[in-house]
């Protein structure tokens, strides 16, 4: 069987494929994974190092003690220099490496792949480690 033959005997897999074969517990914890809490997105408080007019904002854990805040934010504030807040603060850098661009032809149009599906529980670890 070729790689092309495979590929569609795999679609036609999951053609036949019915939702109610998906036993109760598994789409209870796919579920639970797609929506329970990502610390590394949400958890963060935004603090502004400059003034008004100059905003330079960061992001520190919303979890750290009030001490520790303030002792980080003083030492963020006292090395404020150290850090580049825009382009124009880092001049030796080339644009080759700050600008984004696909290596795309023109003169083609795009073309849109196929959505690539999964075992069930393969696409439960990848969830989770997606989540992660």
């Amino acid at each position: 069987m070729t790689y092309n033959e495979s590929l569609e005997q795999n679609d036609l897999d999951y053609e036949k494929y019915d939702e109610s074969m998906i036993p109760d517990n598994l789409l209870q914890e796919i579920e639970h994974i797609e929506f329970q809490k990502k610390p590394n997105l949400e958890e963060k408080e935004v603090i502004n190092l400059g003034s008004e007019e100059d905003v330079k904002e960061t992001r520190i854990n919303i979890h750290l003690e009030a001490e520790q805040k303030e002792e980080l934010v003083e030492l963020l504030q006292q090395y404020i220099d150290v850090f580049a807040w825009s382009y124009d603060d880092m001049p030796g850098v080339s644009t080759d490496i700050v600008l984004h661009r696909l290596p795309t032809d023109p003169a083609r149009p795009p073309v849109k792949q196929k959505p690539r599906k999964f075992k069930l529980d393969l696409s439960l670890r990848i969830k989770e480690e997606v989540t992660k």
